[in-house]
């Protein structure tokens, strides 16, 4: 069993979960089927022999800046 950080935001009229320890995505119409469907895509990315792709993260901080262009 391993930890997965997700994030998961507002996109047009979904919401979208994005895991951070593997290139995997999924969506939902609410914030909780996001997330079940992020890890049930997770886990299905692992049954396909991906585990050297696993990326630890201890700890995960989310902020928001603004920058020109």
């Amino acid at each position: 069993m391993r930890n997965i950080k997700y994030t998961v935001y507002k996109e047009g009229s979904h919401y979208v979960s994005q895991c951070l320890n593997v290139d995997v995505s999924s969506f939902g119409d609410t914030v909780d089927e996001a997330l079940r469907n992020l890890v049930e895509a997770v886990e299905l990315y692992f049954e396909d022999d991906h585990e050297g792709d696993y990326i630890p993260i201890e700890q995960a901080l989310i902020g928001e800046c603004s920058i020109n262009g």
